[in-house]
């Protein structure tokens, strides 16, 4: 498949939340330098209305000055785009790209930013875009990359894959700044399946940390909880490679290492002693983590894949586990060779 333009200039973004809105504003950067079309669709008025009036978006993304923006709560904004990144999280995938459809033309790139696996049906957002919007072409943006940090312009670097490489050297041109550094793959499950199981393995470490087990513990767990990831990733048709490159070493590293990570955070609290419904009541923000673990111990149940970290997550998730049952567990599993 060949693409004549070289760049995108119409791009349009699904989703208002922190990370659709650095993404965003990241694309508003290139206008000083590129005439850009980059409509933005949010869910709420409210949201919407400060992206509109410039006054930036405080209930996701508070604290940074932010461009003016093309926003709207009615998806038909997005009509035309040349190219869309959806943004919306996970679990609300399906729903959001049913209500797009109508708006996407055939053969259009839709750029998968979320990270996640389905709880319903088990699929990976690509399958869930496949059957959804049919006449759009799957790509998947993933890799170590904080809202905030891409909000200020600071350099980040994250893997793009899709299956065609000049589709993807076209996306990469059209997303690409020298503070945000795409690198092209075309293993695609490899992309998704690096930034759903990492998001499980962060609540994993921050309940290691509120429990102030100790740096080493948290070290061992990032590494074993990899080895849980490459499994599952190469079980499912993903590329070892892939999860060993940014969307999923480098973004495991990321969300594991500091409380700014939503996923983290919630595992900090837990390990601190707060429930599950304390947390979720507090915040405002999707935590994808917590809707992902049940989905993904299914998953690598269909697929006969031993993911014990994850497993001991979605059972204090679940209440079926206190944390420090499911560490004492953890630590006495037998030992065995890596």
């Amino acid at each position: 498949m060949g693409y004549r333009v070289t760049e995108f200039t119409h791009i349009g973004i699904l989703g208002a939340g922190a990370w659709g809105t650095a993404l965003a504003a990241s694309l508003y950067a290139k206008q000083e330098s590129t005439p850009l079309n980059l409509p933005v669709w949010a869910l709420e008025e409210e949201v919407a209305t400060a992206l509109r009036n410039g006054d930036g978006n405080p209930q996701f993304l508070s604290g940074y000055e932010l461009p003016k923006m093309q926003a709207s709560t009615d998806m038909a904004t997005l009509a035309g785009a040349q190219a869309i990144l959806a943004v919306v999280p996970a679990q609300f995938a399906r729903t959001s790209f049913e209500t797009l459809s109508p708006h996407v033309d055939v053969g259009t790139p839709v750029l998968l930013c979320a990270k996640g696996i389905e709880r319903s049906t088990l699929s990976l957002m690509t399958d869930v875009l496949k059957e959804s919007i049919p006449q759009a072409i799957p790509a998947v943006l993933s890799g170590p990359s904080f809202a905030a940090d891409v909000a200020r312009g600071l350099p980040t670097a994250v893997t793009l894959a899709c299956e065609d490489e000049q589709l993807g050297t076209t996306l990469m041109s059209s997303i690409g700044q020298p503070a945000f550094r795409p690198y092209w793959t075309d293993d695609l499950i490899g992309a998704e399946i690096g930034g759903a199981v990492k998001n499980v393995l962060a609540i994993a470490c921050g309940i290691v940390e509120g429990l102030q087990l100790g740096k080493s513990a948290h070290a061992a767990l990032i590494a074993r909880g990899f080895a849980e990831m490459t499994r599952l990733g190469v079980a499912i048709g993903g590329r070892a490679e892939t999860l060993a490159g940014l969307c999923g070493l480098g973004d495991l590293v990321l969300t594991c290492s500091s409380p700014q990570s939503r996923n983290m955070s919630f595992g900090l609290a837990l390990g601190q002693g707060q429930s599950v419904d304390e947390i979720l009541a507090s915040r405002n923000a999707v935590t994808e983590g917590v809707a992902t673990a049940p989905a993904l111990v299914a998953l690598a149940h269909n697929h006969d894949v031993e993911m014990p970290i994850c497993e001991a997550v979605d059972a204090v998730l679940s209440g079926q586990s206190t944390v420090n049952d499911a560490m004492t567990r953890l630590l006495s599993r037998p030992y065995k060779g890596e």
